[in-house]
């Protein structure tokens, strides 16, 4: 009699067990890849507010200098290079308050406006300049001495 047996090490998954495990795969995957996906945009998120933190504390060092923050004419550059347009900084740092200035994780520039020393900073967030989620120094976790139009109260 020539009957196949099977040795214990030549025995294998049925199809019905492979199928299962990757069912089982597919679900976490579905739980699982959603939420990872979404860390991303939280990291860039976490990325502005750090750099309007920095940002502020480099506008604060410029105004402990000089006794005022930079205009919105001047904006941000000025905490990078002397400002030649008035009001000119009479105590400027010479290696600046910025090695640069940052760009958002979107790659576009940081906003920033001096109305009568109520600063804002911001980024126009993910959607850019036509969306409605700008993050800024007034809508931060972080930052409670902000008004509701965005001013930080020096």
């Amino acid at each position: 009699m020539n009957k196949c047996t099977k040795s214990p090490l030549q025995q294998g998954f049925t199809l019905v067990e492979v199928m299962v495990v990757v069912v089982i795969l597919g679900i976490l995957a579905a739980i699982i890849v959603p939420k990872i996906m979404s860390r991303p945009e939280q990291a860039r998120q976490v990325k502005v507010k750090q750099d309007i933190l920095a940002i502020q504390s480099g506008l604060d060092l410029y105004k402990l200098d000089n006794g005022f923050y930079p205009s919105t004419e001047q904006g941000l550059e000025a905490l990078v290079q002397k400002p030649s347009t008035p009001p000119i900084p009479v105590n400027w740092k010479s290696d600046g308050y910025l090695q640069e200035v940052p760009t958002d994780p979107w790659g576009q520039a940081y906003q920033y406006e001096n109305n009568d020393e109520k600063l804002k900073i911001f980024s126009f967030g993910p959607k850019g300049r036509d969306g409605n989620s700008p993050i800024g120094n007034w809508n931060m976790n972080n930052r409670g001495n902000g008004d509701a139009q965005g001013n930080i109260n020096s």
